[in-house]
């Protein structure tokens, strides 16, 4: 009887909650009227961009130590995601509304990108060690 090991991807899951994070935060400017009308208006709430952050710095934190512990050493994806993560942190808190909408979504594509440079980087770690 052949066991299946199911294995969770950290980076594959980050890149989606990232993603899914600067969508969202990109959207909800122009979708803030339409929300309401469709029963979704809990999209615009706080803690939801709350929620959807510390979900993807959890996500971050600890998949991107670990690869940088066990694998490969490289400091690229952990930079990439320090400086997505400072771009939310600016969009939210400097309160200059123009740039909300482009630093936000910017800063999540940009941890999308950490975890994506990550998940390669993983794959020519173990490709190249296989002896």
């Amino acid at each position: 009887m052949k066991i299946l090991r199911y294995h969770i991807n950290l980076d594959r899951v980050g890149i989606t909650a990232s993603t899914l994070c600067a969508i969202h935060c990109a959207a909800i400017p122009f979708l803030i009227t339409i929300l309401p009308i469709w029963g979704l208006g809990f999209l615009a709430n706080e803690w939801m961009e709350i929620f959807m952050i510390v979900i993807s710095l959890i996500l971050g934190i600890w998949s991107l130590t670990a690869s940088f512990k066990k694998t490969h050493y490289n400091i690229l994806p952990i930079s990439l995601f320090v400086t997505g993560f400072a771009l939310i942190v600016m969009g939210h808190f400097l309160n200059i509304d123009f740039l909300e909408p482009i630093l936000i979504p910017f800063g999540g594509f940009t941890i999308a990108l950490a975890h994506l440079i990550n998940l390669r980087l993983l794959k020519s770690c173990s490709t190249n060690h296989k002896h």
